[in-house]
Order: C-alpha cells, then structure tokens, then sequence
C-alpha cells in the first residue's frame, strides 16, 4: 500500500517535467522560426503567470484582513496598492471576458488582442516596450483636460465672495498657466474653497467633474451626481495610499514602485529621473497628509496644479 502513492508521485513527477520539457523545446522552435510570434507568445504566457500570482496575493492579503480584523485603509502601502492595481485590471478585463463567451469568439478575441493591446489587454500582457508607450499614451489624454481645469478654475473665482481668497486663486491660477511650479503654501491657501462651494466635489459644475475623470481615467460618460461619486472614492483611496507611504518610509520604495506612484498621482515619470520622482513625491505626501477626506476635490485639482509645470522651478 505504501508503494501505491510513491508510484503515483513518481509518475506525476515525470508527467510534469515531460511537459516542461516539450514546452521549452515548442518555445525555442517558435523562438528560432517565428521570432515575432514568439514575442507575442511568450508575453501572454508571462502575463497569464503575473495574473494568477497576484490573484493568490490578493487572496492572501483578504483572508489576512478577516482573520486579523484589519481595515483596508490600515494595510500596507504595498497590499493597498496591490488590491488598486488587480481591482483595476479586472475591470478593464470583464469586455473581453464577456467576448469570450461565444463558441469559437475565442479566435477572433485573439485577433482583437493582437491589434488593440493598449485597448483590451491589461498591463501583464504588455511588453516592457509597449508599457512605456501606452503610458505615455494615455498621460497625453489625461494631459489635454489640464487646461480646462486650470480655466475651470480661473472662471470660478469670479463668484467667490471672499476678496482674499479669490485674489489668491486668481493669482495661483495665472502662476500655473505662465508655466510656475507653485509651491505647496500656494495650494494651502486657498484650500476652503475646494470643500463647499464653488469647488468642492458637490457643488462644481458637470463640465468639470468630467475634465477631473480623465486625470484618474475614469469615463465622463455617466451622470453628474454618479461622477461625483466616483470622483470622490478614487481620490479618497489615493489619499488612503499617501498615508499608508508615510508608514512605510518614502525611502522604502524602489524606482519602480515611485514611477508608479508618481503617475498615478499625475505626473509622467518618463522624463524624470529617480531622483526627482522622489522630490516631487515627498512634496507631494507633504501636501495630502495634511488633507481631510472633504478636501477630495482639493487633491484631484492638484493632480493638475503640482504636476503640470514640474520640473520647473517652484514660485517664491
């Protein structure tokens, strides 16, 4: 009886390192005959891969939180950003799963795949190459609504009653758009305005809650009140992760993790070296910490006025 699960173990064993190696041999002939091909090939493989170990860390971090009663906002920085990134891709994965449910879709959603990668697919099935590109992509899209906001702003001043503080929104404003970087006082001075009217998420006109959409690539195509909604959840959660980095240490994340962190937040690292992704973050975590969950339009508007004119030098 005892021989029975050794056989059993020693079969599956052999089963599995047979697969292997009639995979290997399958990739290097697609490898050596059809490079292109297995370029494709090989980052859906690694994709499929990178997907299910995030879904097993995301239910690592899940049961975690259950059997130790720990809120979402009290996770470390790198679970909380962990469930923001699968939550995301998920969503953005439903269409093709649904497009996929036809006998034989299965074909044409390949083909899809192939021809719209930066439209269907989600990051893991990107190459390093195409995940520099689609980023800058979609930070140019997000980047044309930057104006419209900064303008949003400017016409709104005009109706605030306070002389002192329209005096300061007006000048903050034409500091942005005469190419400044402002410094964080700037934006603390005038930061009532964002909690009530005119400018807080609730009391903002619809044309402008749907230039905000695109900073956190939401669709503007839904109704006012559904915007504002999701407008305020999104930049709570990232005021919930500006904490959750203040735990951690700034100088805890790696290059990586501060791009990343830097263009979530508005600013396109492309250009930028490590370095001053970090001086900007730091500036960055030094005007959120000091944010209260009311301020949420406050934060998104500064998506616009902290990233757009960076690097340059700051107003005195």
């Amino acid at each position: 009886s005892s021989f029975q699960p050794c056989s059993r173990h020693g079969i599956g064993r052999s089963v599995v390192s047979g697969l292997k190696w009639a995979n290997e041999k399958y990739e290097r002939f697609l490898q050596r005959r059809f490079p292109r091909f297995y370029v494709i090939y090989h980052t859906f493989m690694r994709g499929f891969r990178l997907l299910f170990q995030d879904g097993k860390e995301v239910r690592r971090i899940v049961a975690r939180m259950l059997s130790e009663r720990i809120e979402h906002q009290n996770l470390p920085y790198r679970d909380m950003e962990k469930i923001r990134l699968v939550r995301r891709d998920l969503i953005k994965a439903i269409p093709l799963v649904i497009l996929s449910i036809p006998p034989f879709a299965n074909y044409v959603v390949f083909i899809l795949m192939y021809l719209y990668p930066r439209q269907l697919l989600i990051r893991h099935f990107w190459t390093p190459q195409q995940l520099v590109e689609f980023q800058g992509v979609y930070h140019a899209q997000r980047a044309q609504h930057h104006w419209a906001i900064v303008k949003g702003m400017e016409s709104t001043s005009t109706s605030v009653q306070d002389s002192r503080l329209k005096s300061r929104l007006t000048e903050l404003c034409s500091k942005v758009r005469s190419g400044v970087h402002p410094v964080v006082s700037d934006v603390h001075a005038v930061r009532t305005l964002f909690s009530g009217p005119p400018l807080g998420i609730k009391r903002m006109y619809a044309d402008q809650m749907r230039h905000l959409c695109a900073l956190l690539f939401l669709t503007p195509r839904l109704p006012g009140f559904w915007i504002g909604r999701r407008l305020n959840s999104h930049a709570f959660e990232l005021m919930q992760l500006d904490r959750a980095i203040v735990r951690l240490g700034l100088h805890q994340l790696n290059d990586a993790e501060l791009r990343e962190a830097c263009y979530v937040r508005g600013l396109n690292p492309d250009s930028l070296s490590p370095g001053q992704c970090r001086e900007w973050l730091t500036q960055w975590i030094q005007f959120s910490t000091h944010l209260k969950e009311s301020e949420t339009s406050l934060y998104l508007h500064c998506m616009v006025l902290l990233t757009v004119n960076f690097p340059k030098h700051p107003s005195h």
